[in-house]
């Protein structure tokens, strides 16, 4: 909810002090990309965190930084002090990228797992509607109450059951068949699982116990195969693909920047406020079309037929701004909006809940807190960069330019990720790792996991 408070309380901020220079569009830029900066170092600390911890301590200690946030947020009273709440705030997509995958993949039921990952992404931008609502009606520091009740809310953190997979890589038996059953029920397909985790993760420990001697010996060289093998590096190029062609679309900066856009294109505030709302609500409806989609159609087929289309309303809009600019047509505001939003619902469809689907599925049960460390930072720096880039496009290449440079490089991904994405839909993780390993190279281990990755999948 961190960038789209600042979609509204930048031009408020300007509006109070009736001047632009009030938040220049270098400082705006970096409001609205000081989480994903802020983030960087998280996504490192958060994954280790989770491994020695536990799934649990993260979330909590992001709902005491996240608290703190928000009283910095609602009691500023300079840009300084929003740019270290933003910065601050940056623990939240680092969780996202990490131990959000980590807990929707161990927590739920194979059977529930496509819905619950496509459902959480799309809920989130609940949140960006409402508190746009409440920023475009009312005054922005009023955003940092709901976030604020929102935050005690998420107290039930501390009732939360920890990670039945977690507990039994500790050893934890006990534990881990207490929280299983309390999240899965003792049910036969329950119990079965469970008594797989368990007899894998027992293995799993024995040949640990086997290597403790050779542990620190063979510390660097085994971090060095894990990065370049193929069941780490193919996946984790794919992920970033996905998640590139996700930002590349302008898809995200379009919900940082909706008003300062609109209102650039068609020169009217009422309409940009209007206009971020509707392309806001459309967000979120696509989003669930998606959902929908998600059960009938292949990951491939939904991703980058949505993109697809999704681009060729970016080339339409910026043809037809060009020809705006040339004042060879008049400018129509709702002919611009629905141009965009075209644009918003196909890429909601696709890129914006695919992407988190994709990388939860993709992501290795080997080196697992390795993978999302290394996939949260360089995804945490992609949006961090196309926020921070993002508004010098507008300044330099004007909206038509812009919105031609982010069909053109999505074009690109969409050409890349045709060729190379595999189908993971209907797979076990351990089948997906094979399409990224060579035949040859299975070992025995990978075998022995067959049962985890089920649970874990």
């Amino acid at each position: 909810m961190e960038t789209t408070n600042k979609t509204v309380f930048v031009p408020q901020i300007r509006k109070q002090a009736n001047s632009t220079e009030a938040i220049s569009t270098e400082t705006m830029s970096w409001l609205l990309s000081s989480p994903s900066y802020g983030g960087l170092p998280w996504a490192l600390i958060i994954p280790i965190i989770a491994k020695r911890y536990g799934r649990k301590v993260p979330f909590i200690i992001l709902w005491i930084v996240t608290i703190v946030c928000v009283l910095l947020f609602y009691f500023s009273t300079s840009v300084t002090e929003l740019l270290i709440s933003g910065f601050l705030q940056g623990m939240n997509p680092s969780i996202q990228f990490t131990v959000a995958i980590m807990v929707l993949t161990e927590y739920t039921s194979p059977k529930y797992r496509g819905i619950f990952l496509t459902l959480k992404s799309a809920t989130v931008f609940w949140g960006v509607w409402i508190s746009n609502a409440i920023g475009t009606f009312y005054h922005w520091k009023n955003i940092g109450i709901l976030i604020f009740i929102c935050s005690i809310y998420n107290m039930s953190i501390l009732f939360w059951p920890e990670s039945p997979v977690w507990l039994a890589t500790k050893g934890r038996f006990e534990e881990c068949a207490k929280c299983h059953r309390w999240l899965k029920g003792d049910c036969e397909d329950s119990e079965e699982e469970l008594k797989q985790l368990i007899n894998s993760q027992k293995e799993n420990l024995r040949r640990k116990q086997e290597r403790q001697l050779d542990k620190q010996k063979h510390c660097v060289m085994k971090l060095y195969y894990s990065i370049t093998d193929k069941g780490f590096y193919k996946p984790l190029m794919f992920c970033l693909l996905t998640i590139c062609l996700y930002h590349f679309s302008g898809k995200m900066a379009c919900i940082g920047y909706a008003i300062d856009i609109i209102q650039k294109i068609t020169v009217s505030e009422s309409t940009a406020y209007q206009g971020m709302l509707v392309l806001d609500g459309v967000t979120v409806l696509g989003m669930y079309i998606g959902v929908f989609l998600n059960k009938f159609l292949k990951r491939r087929t939904l991703l980058l037929g949505s993109s697809c289309v999704g681009v060729m309303f970016l080339y339409i809009l910026s043809i037809y701004l060009y020809l705006v600019h040339l004042k060879v047509i008049s400018e129509n505001k709702y002919l611009t909006l629905f141009i965009l939003t075209g644009f918003s619902v196909t890429i909601s469809c696709g890129p914006m809940i695919m992407c988190f689907c994709l990388a939860s599925e993709m992501t290795p049960v080997k080196c697992r807190s390795l993978f999302l460390a290394v996939y949260a930072l360089l995804s945490n720096i992609v949006m961090a960069a196309v926020l921070n880039i993002f508004p010098y496009l507008f300044i330099y290449f004007n909206s038509h330019g812009s919105f031609l440079c982010c069909a053109i490089t999505s074009s690109v991904f969409i050409s890349i990720l045709y060729k190379v994405l595999p189908e993971t839909k209907n797979k076990t993780i351990l089948e997906i790792e094979k399409c990224f390993s060579d035949k040859n190279n299975v070992s025995k281990e990978e075998v022995e996991l067959l049962n985890l990755n089920k649970v874990c999948d």
